[in-house]
């Protein structure tokens, strides 16, 4: 493989100007590794291509030549979904930027698989739209590792993953074969979904390109409310109760003490640092359904002695709150070298013993592990602040977390609710997936991939 690589350069460079190949080992550093901590390689030359064609030239090429091709975004990634095999060409979609159009008349935004994700909200709201999606890193992540990864977000709870808005898109398969799945109508259901099978499938069965995208009515009203509780429990209680309300608020967010800490030393607004735990709650909608949403899940949250109930004074305050939310993994970064954020995700009424489960494991471990994440859908962040310069305590660390992921599928949970599998989950992928469906994931990617050049490695090992 190693040896065919002068000659795959050689191949592309008719397709790709010299500006799109990278090879100076300079150049390449950062595309060995994504935001996940302790996960690196080395990327053997990276590909900037513009256009579908180019894209196609490649794949082409690199099945000739058998040259492994890890397709890449931004590199926020918190899976190792991006860290490139040995001897690999990253192709890198960022120069594909376009936002090709915004069909007003069926509700739908197309565009090309480079173009962030707050980009995309910004366009659909310019013409009174939508896009609900909203990962923490929607400022640098792009539309296609999004799709890539089935990305969630803090409005998923109400509005669902990128599953839920990607209407069709183009994909380039692994033979250099140009296909494009879906369309506009909001009803189709001729033959297999076949736009399923590569959303979260991690660059392992083609190359996502252009992808048509479902836009909602952008919402009348909207209204935050932050309480604080003395323990966990309380507001885990609250969350479930909110929702057996038959409630189903925007976002309904939990932050544990460690992280209320960070996030009030990195944005200064005002958080109560001495509260075990918080829950950030929005409501939206018309402005009736919005106020007396909010109204009853401030009532519950008393119910369960809130220790205090604020509701933000205004639209302005309601997006510092929120902001500060997003923000919770770089505050906590700053308290070690070495960040680990996972994101397992339980039945919701499990939450109140998974968090009290994880404790145990952070005692048990000696470790520091923050907690906060999308309590609404189940989904938590357990965090791991540590230095993967100690290789005693990166032990335990490793100890800590094939125990939290045990919990979490004792309690019917998943290993892995939006960061998708990668390199970092793929230890605890078979557990989760019993009988004949982890072996059905290989007979699929052998059926699409049959030479195995796209991001080889992830997800699990053939």
């Amino acid at each position: 493989m190693i040896d065919s690589f002068p000659a795959f350069l050689e191949a592309i460079r008719t397709h790709l100007p010299g500006d799109q190949i990278l090879t100076n080992p300079e150049d390449l550093l950062c595309y060995g590794f994504d935001a996940t901590a302790g996960l690196k390689g080395e990327a053997a030359a990276v590909l900037l291509p513009r256009t579908t064609e180019a894209i196609q030239s490649v794949v082409r090429a690199a099945a000739q030549y058998r040259v492994p091709l890890v397709t890449r975004g931004s590199g926020s990634g918190l899976s190792g979904g991006t860290v490139p095999s040995e001897g690999a060409a990253v192709l890198n979609l960022v120069r594909m930027n376009r936002i090709l159009e915004v069909d007003t008349a069926n509700l739908t935004l197309f565009a090309e698989a480079g173009v962030l994700t707050q980009e995309i909200e910004q366009a659909a709201e310019q013409h009174g739209l939508f896009y609900p999606p909203d990962p923490s890193s929607m400022k640098i992540s792009t539309i296609g590792g999004n799709i890539a990864n089935n990305s969630g977000g803090l409005r998923g709870l109400k509005y669902g993953v990128t599953r839920n808005y990607v209407m069709g898109m183009e994909v380039v398969m692994a033979d250099g074969e140009i296909i494009w799945l879906g369309n506009k109508c909001v009803k189709d259901v001729a033959g297999y979904s076949l736009k399923d099978l590569f959303i979260g499938s991690e660059g392992t069965l083609g190359v996502i390109t252009r992808a048509l995208l479902r836009l909602v009515p952008r919402p009348i009203a909207r209204k935050t409310l932050v309480a604080t509780f003395d323990n966990i429990e309380a507001a885990a209680q609250t969350v479930t109760d909110i929702i057996g309300a038959r409630i189903i608020p925007c976002t309904l967010e939990f932050l544990d003490q460690a992280t209320i800490e960070c996030v009030e030393a990195h944005a200064h607004i005002g958080l109560p640092v001495t509260a075990r735990a918080m829950l950030l709650m929005e409501s939206d909608g018309p402005v009736a359904v919005v106020d007396d949403e909010a109204e009853r899940m401030g009532a519950i949250a008393r119910e369960h002695h809130a220790i205090e109930v604020r509701v933000a004074k205004d639209a302005e305050e309601g997006v510092r709150l929120a902001t500060a939310r997003r923000s919770a993994f770089s505050a906590l970064a700053r308290k070690r070298p070495t960040t680990i954020l996972e994101d397992a995700t339980v039945p919701r009424s499990a939450l109140a013993e998974m968090v009290r489960r994880v404790e145990t494991i952070a005692a048990k471990h000696n470790l520091a592990i923050a907690n906060f994440g999308h309590m609404g859908d189940g989904n938590l962040h357990p965090t791991i602040l540590t230095d993967e310069r100690d290789a005693g305590e990166m032990k335990r660390v490793e100890a800590a977390m094939k125990e939290i992921f045990e919990v979490t599928i004792e309690l019917g949970g998943t290993i892995t609710g939006e960061h998708g599998v990668g390199l970092a989950k793929k230890p605890y992928l078979q557990s989760q997936f019993r009988d004949g469906s982890y072996a059905l994931l290989k007979a699929v990617k052998r059926t699409m991939d049959p030479l195995h050049i796209l991001n080889p490695g992830k997800i699990f090992d053939l």
